[in-house]
């Protein structure tokens, strides 16, 4: 039994020893992480065990593209089995090494493969421009898509500068790889346009590409233009001065008036306005005009505005409200001018025969056409003394004029009690004190 158990352990022995010759064992692949395009790089393929009888040749390839050599080493014993290879773009990837004998047709090693090696290749940037089909002059709420392109470069980072300064991630501004988009673009977003490219070898390294700068113009579309007018008389014709005036809006702006929907006028202004002249008669029922602003579509509308228009027709009245100030004292006046009728009113205030203008020592006046005039009054200084009324006119005619009632203004006056205010409190003081002294009378008779 014990001689049967020797001669088979002895049979293992040999025939393991025998099969150890014809093992091919796993080679290593070592080589940098990254490399430059057109630089020329030592891999070194390690292989340990081999058999001592064969020739093996190991092979570098791109995994699971064997069908591209990329280096090879015939193996020599206790060399070093370095493989140089010319970067190129193709180099990019896993890379592995195959190991199998040189006659493979005729040995029954069986070829083995290395664990895969990650080359990173570094293209150096070159020649960045900015690429975009869009018109160059937008309008805001547009969107605004530049591309920067290269005539070489891998593993890249962009930036884009506007004027000179670098843009950063908002939530109008977004950046996705090579290109910058700008969602609802303002005027803000106007002016010259540059894309750098960079890219690094071994954190050194850093290669840049700035493009020529690209100018990119955002306008601001006309807002709907304000409406109004003033009326002209010349000799006996009238007519209306239109004006439409937009807020906003880049220049030049093409502003059209139209009565219902027949156009009257168009001009093309380069500022934020314009006139028309229309002749008025009075005697007809008044027309409807509409401007329109135009420096792109959409256009612009105005409200629809009557050129209706008015005289100045009397009663016009004057009232007035009082300025109460400590111990109540009356401090000052604000009187009120109104016309009955008139649309297009000017309002003249008069201190005795002297005409007041818009601000003076001790008044101020605030025309609020067409429903009246305020005059604000401080009646501190003695010469506010005196009195007052107004006139209203037509703003285009002043041959009807139609003047107000008059009052006359004292700050003792003003704060003079009214004699039936007296007669009434002392009248009511005396009956008071007879009440009193009534009753006083009548206690003293009874007790």
């Amino acid at each position: 039994m014990l001689v049967a158990l020797f001669v088979l352990t002895l049979g293992l022995f040999c025939y393991s020893q025998g099969n150890s010759e014809s093992v091919l064992g796993i080679p290593q692949l070592y080589g940098p992480s990254e490399a430059l395009l057109r630089q020329v790089v030592d891999f070194v393929c390690e292989l340990q065990k081999y058999p001592e009888n064969e020739t093996i040749q190991l092979r570098v390839y791109k995994m699971g593209h064997h069908e591209k050599l990329l280096g090879e080493y015939t193996y020599q014993p206790d060399e070093v089995a370095s493989i140089p290879m010319m970067i190129t773009d193709y180099h990019e990837g896993f890379l592995e090494c195959v190991a199998k004998p040189l006659n493979a047709s005729s040995s029954n090693i069986t070829a083995t493969v290395s664990d895969p090696h990650y080359l990173k290749v570094i293209v150096p940037v070159k020649n960045a421009e900015i690429e975009y089909s869009g018109p160059m002059e937008l309008f805001e709420e547009d969107i605004l898509e530049l591309r920067c392109l290269l005539e070489a470069g891998t593993h890249v980072s962009y930036q884009w500068l506007l004027n000179g300064r670098l843009l950063s991630p908002s939530p109008r501004h977004h950046f996705a790889e090579d290109r910058l988009r700008i969602f609802r673009t303002t005027s803000g977003d106007s002016g010259f346009y540059t894309c750098i490219a960079s890219n690094t070898f071994n954190n050194t390294e850093v290669f840049t590409s700035n493009s020529t700068e690209m100018e990119i113009t955002v306008k601001v579309l006309a807002s709907d233009p304000d409406i109004s007018f003033v009326v002209l008389k010349e000799i006996q014709n009238y007519s209306a001065l239109v004006t439409c005036q937009s807020a906003r809006g880049s220049l030049p702006i093409t502003f059209s008036l139209y009565n219902s929907t027949e156009l009257v006028s168009s001009v093309t202004a380069e500022k934020k306005n314009a006139t028309f002249k229309v002749p008025l008669d009075l005697r007809q029922p008044p027309d409807r005009l509409e401007c329109q602003a135009n420096n792109s579509d959409p256009i612009a509308h105005s409200q629809w505005l009557p050129l209706r228009v008015v005289p100045v027709k009397g009663p016009v009245t004057m009232l007035y409200d009082q300025d109460i100030g400590e111990n109540y004292v009356v401090i000052g006046l604000k009187m009120y001018c109104r016309a009955s009728e008139g649309s297009h009113p000017r309002y003249h205030w008069f201190l005795n025969k002297t005409r007041l203008h818009d601000r003076g020592s001790f008044y101020r006046v605030d025309d609020q056409p067409p429903q009246q005039s305020i005059l604000h009054l401080s009646v501190r200084a003695s010469s506010s003394a005196g009195t007052y009324h107004c006139k209203v006119s037509d703003s285009f005619d002043n041959a009807n004029a139609v003047g107000s009632n008059r009052k006359y203004v004292d700050r003792e006056v003003l704060n003079r009690l009214p004699i039936l205010v007296v007669v009434i409190v002392f009248g009511s003081f005396a009956i008071l004190i007879m009440l009193v002294s009534v009753c006083c009378i009548f206690g003293v008779i009874y007790n």
